[in-house]
């Protein structure tokens, strides 16, 4: 084997080793956040859905500013696009305007309607398999999915309250087991 060649596939092994630390090492930083969020999820769930409400809230404002400058500050666009650049900019500010002053508010606000939208995607979704059926390799694991997918949409929509504390819940502890299997996914892997 020439010299070069030895050379190359020394290198193109250590590229591949420094890609396999930095994946590893990638999947223990996000196992970790996750743990964590999730930890805060179960342990402080009004505080964290006001951290996250905040968080959104400041997207808003950044993304309005944005949309309101492309509005004024984009010459080569038409007036309609200019005006509805503007318009969309202050709406977006207004809402996360809104959405500070009132955080705890707006938390649980956003916190109903993503789950009167999750249980209306789960009505459709249930009919969307029913629809589908003729098309199935299995006719009752499609039947038993959109029973199920109905009859979970049903209940989030009869008590959204509820509901979105399940589903709150219910994501605490999927960042918690999923981080968990990310670290140790990493923790576990070779060279």
């Amino acid at each position: 084997m020439s010299t070069s060649t030895a050379t190359h596939s020394t290198s193109a092994h250590s590229t591949v080793a420094q890609a396999s630390k930095a994946l590893r090492l990638a999947l223990i930083i996000g196992g970790l956040l996750a743990i964590g969020f999730g930890i805060a999820v179960l342990l402080w769930p009004a505080k964290t859905a006001v951290a996250i409400t905040g968080v959104l809230a400041f997207y808003a404002i950044i993304a309005g500013v944005v949309y309101a400058s492309i509005g004024f500050l984009a010459k080569s666009h038409g007036t309609g696009s200019r005006v509805g650049h503007v318009l969309l900019g202050l709406l977006y500010v207004l809402a996360g305007a809104y959405a500070f002053a009132s955080l705890e508010q707006s938390a649980a606000f956003l916190a109903v309607f993503i789950t009167v939208m999750i249980g209306v995607m789960w009505i459709i979704e249930g009919f969307t398999a029913l629809f589908t059926l003729g098309e199935s390799g299995a006719k009752g694991v499609t039947i038993v999915f959109a029973i199920i997918s109905v009859l979970a949409g049903v209940s989030l929509l009869s008590t959204p309250v509820w509901g979105a504390g399940f589903l709150w819940w219910l994501l605490g502890i999927s960042l918690i087991v999923l981080g968990a299997l990310n670290v140790f996914r990493a923790m576990s892997a070779r060279d």
